[in-house]
């Protein structure tokens, strides 16, 4: 595209429009995601299609790759507060999927683990959300699979970096 002669440092009319429409269909493209995957939740195929929330896989799944935490750790590298994970992992404890622990280094303290039943629980979701992956994606390519997992990680990363921040400015005055 041209730029603007009187100062090359401004898009030009015809770029800020065509910036704001890729940027429209971008916002649109990621809210009927998600209200494919709130409708899906994205919850794989089979027996175990739609068996468990987003907030129970997210938390299980670090467990399983990140080990034992207390509720501070587990809540801040989720980017939520302590008391939203305390209410997400109670039931999570009640089913026996997690267990709480004495922490190793100081017995006063609490950690949490995946346990023996929430790691074979959370590898049929795995299992099941993996087939769906597969069938939604079957008609692409390797690299585009890379590519779009690739961008969606980086999205998200932009995104929570962006609400981290938010969050630690404050309320807007």
């Amino acid at each position: 595209m041209p730029s603007n002669p009187a100062n090359s440092d401004l898009p030009t009319a015809a770029e800020a429009s065509a910036e704001a429409g890729l940027l429209d269909a971008l916002q649109h493209q990621v809210a009927v995601f998600a209200r494919r995957a709130e409708q899906t939740r994205l919850g794989g195929v089979g027996q175990a299609r739609n068996s468990m929330d987003r907030a129970a896989y997210l938390l299980l799944n670090r467990l399983d790759l990140e080990g034992p935490m207390g509720v501070k750790a587990l809540a801040g590298g989720m980017g939520i507060d302590s008391s939203t994970v305390t209410r997400q992992v109670a039931p999570l404890v009640d089913s026996g999927l997690v267990k709480r622990t004495s922490h190793p280094e100081d017995g006063r303290a609490v950690v949490l683990a995946l346990s023996q039943r929430g790691l074979a629980r959370l590898e049929e979701v795995r299992s099941s959300r993996r087939e769906l992956m597969a069938r939604v994606t079957e008609d692409w390519s390797e690299e585009e699979r890379e590519s779009f997992t690739g961008l969606l990680t980086r999205f998200n990363g932009s995104l929570s970096e962006l609400m981290g921040a938010a969050s630690e400015a404050g309320p807007a005055s």
